[in-house]
């Protein structure tokens, strides 16, 4: 009968965890580049199915199920990379990407390391030295890695492979770089990523659109509808536990009670 308790109880944990990711999803349904996240789970069985055919551990021997709940298993968070809408702002340095690939980002934390980060958020601007930063004024790397310099009073045009002209000249490219597998990502704030060891480059095949920024892919209203349903789950196992804790108490104050 415990028991039951301890696996509605997992079960409001998983909840909670996917409320927390759906919530922060929704904050962030108008941000420019964000990619919205999903958390994943295993139910008991799918857990003890892998776990009582594990070999890895002792050679030729399954392996036991030593202390294991017998509820839900949270999983890991995973991102969805598929493209936001493209909307125009007509600005020159409003950069969105058509296709698979991110922005190189030289990102300077509070301690004051440097490293490169990638992004799809590419409301860049110009400062008055000429230099193209991000919106939080992280310099914008070109396809060498070095920061992009321009005349800040010359007419400036970018083409889709990336190119910037400035009366007639190409003056730096866009550095957009992709990578093998996305699994060897991981967020870092809102709208950046960072690699993880393994992580592969490829050449990137998107085409860079200027006076475009590409918008959240999260859809408002798909994500509070699975909100809804994670409370009414969350309810419900809630439910059970109350179920539980009455049948206890009548075990308790009645069935155990001594007879005169």
């Amino acid at each position: 009968m415990l028991k039951g308790l301890y696996t509605a109880y997992t079960g409001m944990i998983n909840e909670q965890h996917r409320m927390d990711t759906l919530t922060n999803n929704l904050a962030n349904s108008a941000t420019i580049g964000f990619k919205k996240e999903g958390a994943t789970s295993q139910s008991f069985q799918d857990v003890l199915a892998y776990k009582i055919k594990d070999t890895s551990e002792t050679p030729n021997l399954a392996r036991r199920i030593g202390a294991m709940s017998l509820g839900v298993k949270i999983g890991e968070n995973y991102t969805d990379y598929t493209e936001g809408p493209l909307r125009e702002t007509g600005n020159t340095f409003d950069l969105a990407l058509a296709g698979p690939g991110f922005f190189q980002i030289e990102f300077t934390n509070k301690a004051g390391v440097t490293s490169t980060k990638y992004t799809r958020d590419g409301s860049f601007q110009l400062t008055e030295e000429g230099v193209l930063v991000t919106k939080d004024g992280d310099f914008v790397l070109d396809d060498d890695g070095e920061h992009i310099e321009l005349d800040p009073l010359a007419e400036t045009e970018i083409v889709e492979n990336g190119d910037i002209y400035q009366k007639g000249r190409r003056v730096a490219t866009i550095g957009v770089t992709d990578f093998e597998d996305y699994n060897y990502l991981e967020h870092y704030g809102e709208t950046l990523f960072q690699t993880v060891e393994g992580a592969q480059e490829r050449e990137a095949q998107a085409d860079v659109i200027s006076g475009y920024l590409e918008h959240s892919n999260v859809q408002v209203v798909k994500e509070m509808v699975d909100m809804i349903n994670v409370a009414r789950a969350y309810e419900t196992n809630q439910k059970v536990i109350q179920t539980n804790d009455s049948t206890l108490e009548i075990a308790v104050s009645q069935l155990g009670r001594l007879q005169s």
